[in-house]
């Protein structure tokens, strides 16, 4: 027992916390409005955004202890009883005292504790204690609730509850006076949650659809709490559950009489009497949608969207193809829904006169012989939704009532899903389209843990989704076969989707239980008309015109009917037919024969819009055709491939010839190659016109890809070169094979030629072979040539390569500020065009070489951000790791190149190998230096690329000069001058080495003023001195 003097107790403990502790003097508000202590979870003193720690037990419970008297005196045997409970000390002022000073040490300016008379006094507002506050936030919240303001009550107790962070008075809850306190705030949380649930259910928050799980698991913590019984059971009448409502009346009934022998309470009592009669204000909502058993995914933005359309439409129609999620985002969007909404499945039905018989069922109406009378005497005054679904069978049975319920029953909204419009007055689409792939991948791995808790998504999950069109029930019938194969062999095994796609939900309509059942209903609805239609269009492996649909016998009646019943997509005057229900429509054809036929047909169309577009893509019409082909980009292809396997020769060639330059200009330089090599090695008279188109378009793509000379071995030189077409592919066949003054020599008799595309390629191959010469000043003027010649003829493509190369000539020449102005123009060309992505990588080198780094940098980052097609991000790599390099950021070279260490094409092997070697020397690594530009050396050589020699050239000047070789090192650099042609000066490599080195000058000159022939021997037999 404590004895002390000091023996006033202002505050009689325990006490009630509330309003009255709440009102500190206006000059402690204002003294003390930055410190917070908060006690509803583990103490914090928190002043300006800045935690406090308090340290000890004992100091705590001290400070806790005033914190719930704030602004009050606590008298002194008050504290020493609160904190020491058990073992008062021997001298307990002179130990509370000692407590108090060292608290005071932690505690900040803003709270002060000052001593009084008749105790202690924490001078802060008692809004500063979260508990206090919460006690006030919470009674103000229940005397709004009381006047029936419920929304601000909702927002008072949400606040006030907020304040919780954890169990109340945590750190001293052991103690006798954290006890009692702890308690009773937890009671009034308790009631404050319960005040917030009757706020949100009296009022019209959207919340109210969550508030059944909260209350079931408020229950399940207080089992025997009446109010929480009440609220759950008006909660589940207010979202339509009322079978729901009723059994957790019982369950509750059960629970009292079972530990307590009692009954329920009279308002409960009275409130579920009202619920069976029905008149219960709150339980207006009725209908008959199920809980979903499945997580809805993917369609949260379809789903708003529809529900605001069927706010301002009384009749809104979901059409789209079987199986892309119409009746779940139907049904979805009902339970969101304030009015009553009833599901009528509407597939069972086979009859017209079944259509009124299924809502009457579904309302639960008794059944009469005018079925159509008896929903009209009933939803004439109803504010409620019906749900039609799965109308496609049926659909003018369907319409029928639809308009004749919306007219006679003012109050009526219709929902409709239908694989075709229903087609009458006041009807608004809305177009259910397949999901993106993100949230299809989401959707196959929900349904894939479903079968296998343990499934991990990989990058097969994508490739799936899109193979199967993003098709909701494809991808879940998809996931469901992980029970008994892997994701890599599902995978491989969709070329066969309508074998393996079966199997779905045993509770599912017949026709969603397969994905072939699934096409099949669609199919089985058209006409015969419809159906031919249907499988010319799945001849189609792409979207396709209105041109090309009746180019193959489509008619525009049969196009509008297939898009109507969703066999078709239409977008941007384009047709569409999903894959899934493509790969069907090829089954049909291939069973009735007609499967040859209808590709034959597709690939004469697409001979023929080539053939008709070939003399626009090398002049001023190139843009509107270029734009044009690309969309049928998957239509040639199939058509060339068509040909080429049915060993069709002269389609094939007559395909190559006139795609070539659209493979060229438009598309990956080693695909390109690919195809064309395809072409030129089809069986058949040689040479003829258009077998040489072919075969030049083919090597020029080679020299693009790297791979001339591959190419160059697979093609025999023309007999005569007389022709402008047998001339380029001779100088070709003459650059694979360094005989470069043999290809001038073919070239000179048509550099005249009165066509200017024709005189621009002439000159643009002679500059090739000028530069693998090293003849730069040559080469300038041959490409200064071309792009006279192209700028007459209007053809963008051709002039845009031609002056970026100009571009690149000039910067090696040294003149850098024309160099980048050409580019500049390059630049803007290739923009135009659409292939700027594809260029920036090179751009990004010529931008190095003329010193223009932050520029270089900024399109080197745009490309591996935009980038897909492998070899430019491999480009892009290997330069950035130079840039670091430059900085002297080693390590963050090293990592960029590691991402291009699996480059395999040879220019880009050579340019890895070159990079990895100046890195290896900058690190010191002279051996592993050497390795790399061998390397890189006897790859350009091969290819061969002089500007790659000299390049691997100025690696090994690099090497000469860190191992103290200075004199052969500006050898070497003037070596590489004489293999480009020029200096390059702004290169940093070149401009650093130059600087370096300006000692030796007259071995740069001895180097430099080698012949290309000797400055390529002398680079191939250099070996680093080991």
């Amino acid at each position: 027992m404590y004895d002390g003097v000091i023996e006033i107790d202002c505050v009689a403990w325990p006490c009630r916390i509330g309003v009255g502790c709440l009102s500190p003097t206006p000059m402690a508000a204002l003294e003390n409005r930055g410190v917070r202590i908060e006690v509803l979870g583990p103490l914090r003193v928190v002043t300006d955004d800045r935690s406090v720690g308090v340290g000890g037990v004992r100091s705590r419970a001290l400070l806790i202890r005033l914190a719930l008297d704030a602004g009050r005196v606590v008298s002194a045997r008050t504290l020493v009883e609160s904190v020491w409970p058990e073992e008062v000390p021997a001298h307990p002022d002179a130990a509370l005292h000692s407590l108090v000073a060292r608290l005071r040490r932690t505690l900040p300016e803003s709270a002060t504790l000052f001593a009084e008379t008749a105790g202690y006094r924490l001078d802060v507002p008692g809004d500063a204690v979260d508990a206090l506050h919460f006690e006030l936030l919470a009674e103000e919240g229940r005397r709004a609730l009381g006047a029936g303001h419920h929304g601000a009550a909702q927002e008072l107790l949400t606040e006030a509850l907020g304040l919780w962070r954890g169990e109340a008075l945590v750190d001293v809850v052991h103690l006798p006076f954290a006890a009692v306190v702890a308690a009773r705030l937890d009671d009034l949380r308790l009631g404050a949650m319960e005040d917030r649930i009757e706020a949100l259910l009296s009022g019209s928050s959207p919340e109210r659809a969550l508030l059944v799980v909260e209350l079931n698991q408020l229950i399940a913590a207080n089992p025997l709490r009446e109010r929480l019984r009440s609220l759950l059971i008006r909660a589940l009448a207010a979202s339509g559950r009322q079978t729901e409502a009723l059994s957790a009346y019982e369950d509750y009934r059960v629970v009292l009489a079972e530990h307590l022998g009692a009954d329920p309470g009279h308002e409960l009592r009275e409130l579920h009497l009202r619920m069976l009669r029905g008149d219960a204000e709150w339980s207006h909502v009725r209908g008959n949608l199920r809980a979903p058993l499945t997580s809805f995914v993917g369609r949260e933005a379809d789903r708003s969207e529809v529900g605001r359309r069927f706010l301002d439409n009384r009749l809104v129609t979901l059409v789209g193809p079987g199986g892309v999620g119409k009746t779940r985002l139907a049904t979805a969007t009902g339970a969101t829904l304030d009015i009553p909404v009833w599901l009528v499945e509407l597939v069972p039905m086979t009859r017209p006169d079944d259509v009124p018989r299924a809502v009457v069922a579904a309302l639960g109406l008794r059944d009469s012989a005018d079925a159509t009378s008896s929903l009209v005497e009933t939803l004439a005054d109803c504010e409620t939704a019906v749900i039609l679904d799965g109308c496609e069978h049926v659909v003018a049975a369907a319409a029928q009532l639809a308009a004749e319920l919306l007219g006679r029953c003012p109050r009526l909204r219709i929902l409709a899903t239908s694989r075709e419009p229903l087609g009458i007055t006041g009807e608004m689409l809305f177009p259910v389209a397949p999901l993106e792939v993100v949230p299809a991948a989401q959707l196959f791995a929900e349904r894939a843990r479903a079968v296998r808790p343990d499934f991990v998504p990989t990058g097969d999950v994508d490739r799936i989704c899109r193979r199967l069109d993003c098709l909701p029930l494809a991808i879940e019938l998809a996931a469901v076969r992980l029970r008994s194969m892997s994701i890599e062999t599902l995978a491989t095994r969709l070329d066969d989707r309508f074998r393996l796609l079966t199997g779905g939900s045993r509770t599912a309509p017949a026709r969603h239980r397969t994905l072939r059942a699934v096409v099949e209903w669609s199919w089985d609805l058209l006409t015969g008309t419809e159906r031919a239609a249907a499988e010319r269009a799945a001849a189609f492996p792409g979207s396709f015109c209105g041109e090309a649909a009746e180019y193959v016998g489509i008619t525009a009646d049969a196009l509008h009917a297939l898009v109507d019943k969703s066999l078709l997509e239409y977008a941007e005057g384009r047709y569409r037919m999903l894959d899934t229900i493509r790969e069907f429509g090829v089954e049909q054809l291939t069973v009735t024969g007609r499967l040859d036929a209808a590709r034959t047909t597709h690939a004469g169309y697409y001979l023929e819009l080539a053939e008709r577009a070939e003399p626009h893509l090398r002049g001023f019409g190139q843009l509107p055709w270029l734009t044009r082909l690309a969309a049928e980009r998957d239509n040639m292809n199939v058509a060339l491939a068509f040909a080429v396997d049915g060993g069709d020769t002269d389609t094939a060639i007559r395909l190559g010839a006139a795609l070539g330059q659209f493979w060229t200009v438009h598309g990956d330089h080693a695909e390109a190659t690919g195809k064309l090599r395809e072409v030129v090695s089809m069986p058949g008279p040689q040479p003829t016109e258009l077998r040489l188109r072919a075969t030049a378009a083919y090597l020029l793509n080679a020299t693009f890809a790297g791979s001339l000379s591959t190419a160059a071995a697979t093609v025999e030189r023309p007999g005569a070169a007389d022709e402008p077409t047998a001339a380029f592919i001779s100088a070709l066949l003459a650059l694979a094979t360094g005989r470069t003054d043999d290809g001038l020599a073919t070239l000179e008799p048509h550099l005249k030629h009165p066509d200017p595309w024709t005189r621009g390629m002439l000159s643009f191959a002679r500059s090739l072979l000028h530069g693998a010469a090293g003849r730069g000043d040559d080469g300038r003027r041959d490409i200064s040539a071309a792009v006279e010649g192209f700028r007459g003829c209007g053809e963008r493509w051709a002039l845009s390569l031609s002056l970026m190369s100009l571009a690149s000539a000039l910067i090696t020449a040294g003149d850098t500020a024309e160099g980048l102005t050409t580019l500049d123009e390059a630049e803007s060309l290739s923009r135009e065009l659409g292939t700027h992505d594809g260029q920036q990588a090179w751009l990004a080198m010529v931008r190095i070489d003329a010193g223009d780094i932050a520029t270089a940098r900024k399109q080197l980052s745009e490309v591996l951000t935009r980038a897909t097609a492998p070899h430019e991000i491999i480009l892009a790599r290997i330069s950035l790791a130079d840039l670091a390099r430059h900085d002297g950021d080693l390590a963050e070279a090293k990592r960029h190149l590691g991402y291009a260490a699996d480059a395999a094409d040879p220019p880009e092997r050579a340019l890895y190998a070159a990079g990895a070697g100046y890195l290896a020397t900058a690190t010191g690594d002279f051996t592993a230096a050497a390795t790399y530009l061998g390397e890189a050396r006897g790859i350009a050589s091969t290819l061969p690329d002089m500007p790659m020699l000299a390049h691997v050239a100025v690696g090994m000047a690099d090497l000469a000069h860190r191992r103290g070789e200075p004199g052969r090192a500006s050898e070497i650099l003037g070596v590489a001058h004489a293999l480009r042609g020029g200096p390059n000066s702004g290169n940093p490599d070149v401009t650093r080495l130059t600087d370096a080195l300006q000692g030796y000058r007259d071995d740069y000159q001895r180097g430099c003023g080698l012949d290309s022939a000797s400055a390529l021997a002398e680079i191939q037999s250099y070996r680093p001195r080991s």
